[in-house]
């Protein structure tokens, strides 16, 4: 049986986190997600005093890779990377350890209008514990935007969707889902 790894990539808001979890329900039990979110609020809840004050937050990614590594090495189970992904030499490397680890990779890219996030974030009720330099989501999307976006490319995964408007999710969940279920690589590489 082939494993699959399914990396989220966008900005903040764009869905990543609701898109990772029905996902995770949609192929249950096989499945389980690693949400980066989780890690910072966890540090920021019990670690505070070990966290980077600057630069790269090395610790989240400490336990990220632990919690990786382990689901790689002690399941069986197919795993859902939900967090940003911006940075495409991080991505890159993300992707090429499961590559060689035996993964069939889906990269699941969410380019949505900036419009929409904006006003995402402006009704927001997400928690703000996962904030290490931020004081709010809308400084993390200005800050996203600021920077010079790596876009992914189908070339960087086995497979390759977009979501452009926030209706594609359940099509695009179902094709995933049948590409799993059936376990073989006989659709097209962009989708």
């Amino acid at each position: 049986m082939n494993r699959f790894v399914i990396m989220t990539v966008g900005m903040t808001h764009s869905g990543k986190t609701t898109f990772a979890a029905e996902l995770e329900i949609a192929m249950e039990p096989d499945a389980v997600v690693i949400d980066q979110d989780n890690h910072a609020a966890f540090i920021n809840a019990h670690y505070r005093k070990l966290r980077p004050s600057e630069g790269p937050n090395t610790l989240k990614f400490s336990i990220t890779n632990t919690i990786v590594t382990y689901a790689v090495d002690h399941s069986s189970m197919h795993i859902i990377l939900s967090n940003s992904n911006l940075h495409e030499p991080s991505r890159r490397d993300v992707l090429r350890f499961f590559q060689e680890k035996g993964f069939k990779r889906i990269l699941v890219y969410f380019d949505l209008p900036l419009n929409l996030l904006e006003e995402r974030i402006n009704r927001t009720q997400r928690n703000k514990t996962i904030f290490r330099s931020a004081s709010s989501f809308q400084e993390v999307l200005d800050r996203q935007r600021g920077l010079k976006l790596d876009r992914p490319t189908p070339e960087e995964a086995d497979y390759f969707f977009v979501i452009k408007d926030p209706c594609d999710i359940p099509a695009i969940i179902a094709q995933i889902k049948k590409l799993i279920t059936l376990n073989e690589v006989s659709l097209p590489k962009k989708l």
